[in-house]
């Protein structure tokens, strides 16, 4: 049975008919704005239908329906709804700011026995200081709105050197591949130095046992110690290749081979330069490494990094990849297991080996540091 006649029959003109055709087609729009723009035509096309049949082929109530109607044609055209109020504040800007206030101190600056705040420390707080009764899900909105979460932490470290930019701008340089001022030529190569110590060898009491339906990879907590070894190895910085070797540990002589592994193959051997990035380590000092490496390979040129700069180092990067991927967890009995799967790691890294895109240029380290320098 038809229902009753409507009671409100708006009127739109050809302008506003091709605007809800165009709404109504639009995937990425609002899922309400396209079925205000599909009533429109539906109320187009047949003026006369009833509010329920509307509501039917939409798939709305018709309560919906004699809403948009009436606002149409006592208000004129729109899809948008209107501007709603909202909640009301619970709490006044003063608590608010109060509660803002406290997540940005650290808690010893209170006289807390904390190291960082919680929800609960905040909220706890807050009541002891003004008596004010605030619910931990009432903080994380009012913390959220500033992107406030003092419970989450990192390590950071300033800067020492003096001439850090100085230092760094060489390396960055390299990276973008320009030496003192002028572009590299095709037979210079840049490479990316150091070495991994102290890789632990574990032999678990139990095997590790492989992943199921529903269960993670499981590895025994009991171990016992088997030694250490060391990996030194280097990046080729526009290739991505990298070239390593086990060593018991670090020093002057398992770097000398690493030296040796890469300066006695091409094209390094006839290259015209061979830039090795280095940090200052025992084994790359910057006041002995240099004169050692030229009179070993005289095309070779060592590149000191600033002290605190491992992150400008992209051997460093290749260090965080074959720790993750092929030595956690670490179940591996013997040093030549480990060997094994360094070197096994190493080579299958290089069958699909990339540059890394290194976009942090010599600009992007003085805005760092004017930041550091605010921040201090």
């Amino acid at each position: 049975m038809p229902g009753p006649k409507p009671k409100h029959q708006p009127q739109f003109t050809p302008e506003e008919i091709a605007q809800a055709k165009q709404k109504a087609r639009q995937h990425t729009a609002p899922s309400a704005e396209v079925l205000r723009a599909k009533r429109v035509l539906i109320l187009q096309e047949e003026p006369k239908i009833g509010n329920a049949a509307v509501a039917k082929r939409l798939g709305t109530h018709a309560n919906t329906v004699w809403k948009w109607r009436k606002r149409w044609a006592t208000e004129g055209f729109t899809l948008e709804d209107r501007p709603r109020s909202g909640r009301p504040p619970v709490f006044p800007p003063e608590e608010i700011s109060e509660v803002k206030a406290i997540a940005c101190q650290l808690p010893a600056d209170r006289g807390l026995p904390l190291s960082r705040f919680s929800l609960e420390e905040i909220r706890r707080e807050i009541h002891c200081q003004s008596k004010v009764s605030m619910s931990r899900s009432s903080i994380w909105r009012i913390l959220k709105q500033d992107a406030l979460r003092p419970w989450y932490h990192h390590s950071w470290l300033f800067p020492k050197d003096p001439l850090f930019l100085e230092r760094a701008g060489p390396v960055l340089d390299l990276y973008q591949g320009t030496w003192e001022g002028e572009p590299l030529g095709p037979n210079d190569y840049v490479l990316s130095a150091d070495e991994k110590s102290q890789l632990q060898i574990l032999k678990r009491e139990f095997l590790t046992q492989p992943p199921k339906s529903g269960r993670k990879i499981r590895w025994e907590n009991e171990y016992s110690r088997e030694g250490t070894v060391a990996y030194l190895a280097a990046i080729e910085v526009n290739t991505g290749e990298v070239f390593g070797r086990v060593d018991e540990t670090t020093g002057i002589t398992p770097f000398q081979g690493l030296l040796d592994l890469v300066m006695t193959q091409e094209p390094y051997a006839s290259a015209d330069r061979v830039f090795w990035i280095v940090d200052n380590g025992s084994s790359h000092h910057p006041s002995t490494f240099p004169a050692r490496l030229q009179k070993a390979y005289s095309n070779a040129i060592a590149v000191r990094l600033p002290i605190h700069a491992s992150w400008l180092n992209q051997i460093e990067i290749y260090f965080s990849i074959l720790q993750r991927k092929a030595l956690t967890p670490n179940d591996l009995g013997d040093r030549q297991q480990m060997e094994d799967r360094i070197l096994g790691f190493q080579r299958r890294y290089n069958l699909t080996a990339k540059p890394f895109n290194g976009r942090f240029t010599r600009r992007d380290l003085k805005k760092r540091l004017r930041s550091i320098k605010a921040v201090a």
